[in-house]
């Protein structure tokens, strides 16, 4: 369980910027801000970054994960996963659904979960910061922002490079509606 989605990495290759410190390692696991390195012979640190900043934590979020989701379900874990953006071999990776009916434990679940996201919002925010956000207010903020701009603005970079992969796989570039 990483600290960030590899997606982002990718992300910040192809916008040509650095990651923040403590997102990826080089080859040596040293802390590395180059996307292109991370990618290509590094890793992602742990949810939580390197021991300094807690990362075990994040190793044992990830080994639960690993029993949950591939010695639980039958499926591969730890080394037996194929390797890290590889397509050789048969994935078999596997997945754990937990259902909860958080009622059973006690009465009064939606009303005291609200309490508390209240209570969060309502925190003074860290300087530099506007507002203090939890879980999903993250993506909503995110979706009133493609409502705002009409949709989704992709950066130059991304545009160019899905040009290139329309070009390869021999079909019609993506429509684009350009925004000033």
């Amino acid at each position: 369980m990483a600290g960030v989605q590899i997606v982002v990495v990718r992300i910040a290759k192809r916008k040509d910027v650095k990651l923040p410190n403590g997102w990826g390692t080089n080859s040596s696991g040293e802390n590395c801000t180059d996307p292109r390195e991370v990618l290509k012979s590094g890793g992602l640190y742990p949810l939580g970054g390197p021991e300094e900043t807690s990362g075990y934590k994040g190793s044992g979020l990830a080994m639960m994960v690993e029993i949950l989701c591939g010695i639980l379900s039958g499926s591969h874990y730890g080394s037996n996963v194929r390797t890290w953006q590889s397509n050789e071999g048969y994935a078999n990776l596997g997945q754990c659904f937990i259902a909860v009916n958080p009622e059973m434990f006690a009465p009064g679940f939606q009303a005291r979960l609200a309490d508390l996201m209240k209570g969060y919002r309502e925190l003074k925010p860290a300087d530099g910061q506007e507002a203090i956000l939890v879980a999903g207010d993250p993506e909503r903020l995110a979706m009133k922002k493609v409502e705002e701009d009409g949709g989704i603005l992709y950066h130059p970079n991304f545009i160019t490079y899905l040009d290139g992969l329309a070009k390869e796989c021999q079909v019609e570039k993506i429509a684009r509606q350009l925004h000033d």
